[in-house]
């Protein structure tokens, strides 16, 4: 079965969604006539004109409830139209887990937008912390329009980088004007270093990096404050060794850990802090399904907790 290739556009209402879609749509080099779905999760107050040129291969489905999203519904959608691609104008207060987890098994996202007007992007990452992150946490580009001199782009750089280091930052001033993001972020950690001390306030920043770019970790040592987590489901001389980690809210606070492994006979006592010195492979272990970090310790004491026990992002 061929991929479906999907591209879904986030945002919440009038964040500028439909305007870009219908300037993508109508770029020939992006629009060739290819049959298309596009998918209105929301209307807003501009719509598509189904009478420009452009339009012919487009059709378009409205789906008014979160609950419409099931593989059946998104399915017999694409058949109906005989859809080559879909196109998704996502309700940005819908979460994106209940899209991703209803799309047919061939359809793939090839690329993740979020539109946010800046001047009320800082009220809803206060208000509605929780549907900022999960729009943030699931793209590609970032582009924040109707920005405006008096608006430090640092205050919105600060808050996409709490969330991911992944994605493209641009500010779209009112003239037009298109700006992309080149703050540098630095991490906070030496990756030359002979051996990596990430500092208890950097474990959240740390554990994310290493999720999204595991190549560059492969073969170094690192050392860290964090909670060793036995289980019997794990094999002999392996256990998980992290932290809790808040991304949003307490709702959202997980246990963020990688596999690690030592003789039988020095395994750690569950739930009790240590400081690891600890070798990174990156490596195919079924626990991941995948390659990932599996973690050698080379040294461990037992240590006091941290003074912030769950590790947040900002």
């Amino acid at each position: 079965m061929e991929d479906m290739p999907v591209y879904l556009f986030t945002g919440f209402l009038e964040a500028g969604k439909t305007k870009f879609i219908q300037g993508t749509l109508s770029d020939p080099r992006f629009n060739e006539g290819e049959r298309t779905l596009l998918l209105l999760c929301e209307e807003g107050e501009e719509e598509y004109d189904s009478t420009l040129p452009y339009m012919e291969s487009i059709w378009i489905e409205t789906l008014e409830n979160e609950s419409d999203l099931t593989p059946k519904v998104l399915e017999y959608l694409a058949n109906k139209h005989k859809a080559t691609r879909v196109l998704v104008e996502y309700n940005g207060m819908w979460q994106l887990s209940s899209l991703f987890n209803n799309m047919p098994e061939s359809w793939t996202v090839y690329q993740r937008f979020l539109f946010a007007d800046a001047s009320t992007f800082l009220g809803y990452n206060s208000n509605l912390r929780s549907l900022v992150v999960d729009k943030l946490a699931n793209c590609d580009i970032v582009i924040f329009n109707r920005f405006t001199g008096d608006m430090d782009p640092m205050d919105f750089h600060k808050i996409v980088r709490g969330i991911s280091r992944r994605a493209n930052i641009a500010y779209e001033y009112e003239n037009g004007d298109v700006k992309n993001d080149d703050i540098e972020d630095p991490l906070p950690f030496d990756l030359n270093a002979p051996v990596i001390q990430i500092e208890d306030e950097d474990y959240a920043l740390w554990f994310r990096d290493v999720t999204e770019e595991p190549k560059k970790y492969n073969g170094k040592i690192v050392e860290y404050k964090a909670i060793a987590a036995l289980s019997r489901r794990l094999p002999p001389g392996a256990f998980a060794f992290g932290r809790h980690v808040m991304t949003c809210c307490e709702a959202d606070i997980q246990f963020a850990s990688f596999l690690a492994q030592c003789p039988k006979a020095e395994m750690p006592e569950n739930a009790v802090w240590y400081t690891m010195r600890l070798r990174i492979d990156i490596k195919f272990h079924k626990l991941y399904g995948r390659k990932g970090p599996i973690l050698t310790v080379l040294s461990m004491e037992k240590t006091e907790a941290p003074a912030q026990e769950v590790a947040t992002f900002y």
